[in-house]
């Protein structure tokens, strides 16, 4: 069994990924802002761990990743947010996470960044996605230098479709999208196959049974 923190737990991925991890029999606990998103965490069958990763410290974020086996990072200021919370959130959160996991003695990590982070954005870019786009390319630029045993997820264009389980994976893929269903599962089998620990992948709806992307990547 194994035991998981993830922060972001309101998320949509997450809640895909509590509900798999749920019926695998894992245990997690999900770290979010307020009492109400901590109730459906413990409806989906985890522990809700109450804090604001823009206000909290490391060491607080450590408090309810310590006795974890994995952290899943996959909290983002969303859409409209403004640019200051995509650095407060998508970077700072991510960082924070990566000292609180160090700190708690937590080796594996597993972030959800984005598809083509490390692209130049467009001088005509709308300034809010510049912002998003800088924040996930640095936030995954620490991990990678953290000494954990990382792997970096970048995703297509979310989607609420019904997960197919099947997908186009590697170090590069080209533009496209991916149901957010998928992606939580891409985050379980990444899990399970330590061939994933140092690699980062862009990640899109294809033809391949995500387990065996994952092994053949």
């Amino acid at each position: 069994m194994t035991r998981v923190a993830i922060v972001g737990a309101h998320g949509k991925v997450a809640q895909q990924l509590m509900r798999i991890l749920y019926d695998r029999g894992d245990e997690f606990v999900g770290v979010v802002r307020n009492d109400e998103h901590g109730e459906d965490v413990f409806r989906l069958g985890g522990e809700g761990a109450l804090l604001d990763i823009e206000a909290a410290s490391a060491e607080q974020l450590a408090v309810p990743f310590a006795g974890c086996d994995v952290v899943v990072f996959s909290a983002g200021a969303g859409p409209g947010s403004g640019v200051e919370r995509k650095r407060t959130v998508d970077y700072a959160g991510s960082v924070k996470s990566v000292q609180a996991a160090i700190i708690a003695g937590v080796r594996r990590f597993i972030q959800v960044s984005a598809w083509g982070v490390d692209n130049p954005v467009a001088e005509d870019a709308d300034e809010q996605w510049a912002a998003y786009v800088a924040a996930k390319r640095d936030a995954d630029a620490v991990l990678r230098q953290s000494g954990l045993d990382w792997t970096i997820l970048r995703p297509g264009a979310l989607t609420y479709d019904e997960g197919t389980g099947r997908v186009r994976l590697g170090p590069t893929v080209p533009r496209g999208s991916i149901a957010r269903a998928d992606v939580a599962a891409l985050i379980a089998a990444c899990m399970d196959e330590p061939h994933s620990i140092g690699k980062q992948w862009e990640v899109i709806e294809g033809e391949t049974p995500i387990a065996e992307a994952v092994r053949d990547a």
